[in-house]
């Protein structure tokens, strides 16, 4: 491959962790925002989004690009593979963390805040999931990925928890069911967010093994 492949190779490394920093500052902008519940907040949410929206389309545009013009094989072909991926599941994380904000929004008008259950539990290990995942990414390690996995368990450990207390809460007053289903969306963005970390953990081990680990259950405590 020539200079120029490896410069443009370099260069969509550094589009993709722009974005996965943009991408966690809406995660920690959104968690914030629950806390202190405002409505300038959800809308700056809101904003983020359509940003990471159009820098998505850019960098998608950009690995086809580079791939049409180069047709890269083994390890280079790997990389820009799960570039795509990264970059995709990125985005899915920026819509869910909108998607929490609407429904934040509802929450307020509907003055049901605070929530019925702890919400960092839930705001900080997807934070945390998050970040080992680009930390993996960066340093192309797959080591690194072993919390991420450990924390998807507490992280959906938490969010079933969060269900049955709302359901709960439901069965003790009925009037508030509309707020309450709003908090139980709540939790499985979260969820879901954590569930798309994992997905970028994944994506590491394909990149540096070529193994694809995903639909696996895998322990790794052995």
């Amino acid at each position: 491959m020539t200079q120029i492949f490896f410069h443009e190779i370099d260069r969509l490394k550094r589009l993709l962790l722009t974005q996965g920093s943009e991408v966690q500052s809406q995660v920690d902008l959104i968690s914030r925002a629950l806390l202190v519940p405002d409505l300038e907040l959800f809308k700056k949410v809101f904003k983020e989004e359509k940003n990471i929206d159009l820098r998505d389309i850019s960098l998608q545009e950009e690995c086809f690009k580079i791939l049409a013009l180069y047709q890269p094989v083994a390890f280079d072909l790997r990389f820009l593979i799960s570039l795509l991926k990264f970059n995709n599941d990125l985005e899915r994380i920026s819509d869910l963390c909108a998607a929490i904000a609407k429904r934040s929004k509802k929450l307020f008008k509907l003055q049901a805040f605070p929530l019925v259950y702890d919400c960092t539990v839930l705001s900080n290990l997807t934070q945390v999931m998050l970040a080992g995942a680009l930390d993996a990414l960066v340093k192309v390690d797959t080591a690194i990925t072993q919390q991420v996995f450990r924390d998807e368990k507490l992280l959906n450990h938490q969010h079933k928890a969060n269900s049955k207390q709302i359901q709960e809460e439901i069965r003790k007053n009925p009037e508030q069911v509309e707020a309450l289903i709003h908090q139980l969306v709540i939790s499985r963005h979260f969820e879901r967010i954590g569930d798309l970390a994992t997905n970028l953990a994944e994506e590491v081990i394909y990149l540096v093994n070529g193994e694809i680990v995903r639909h696996q259950e895998i322990d790794w405590d052995d």
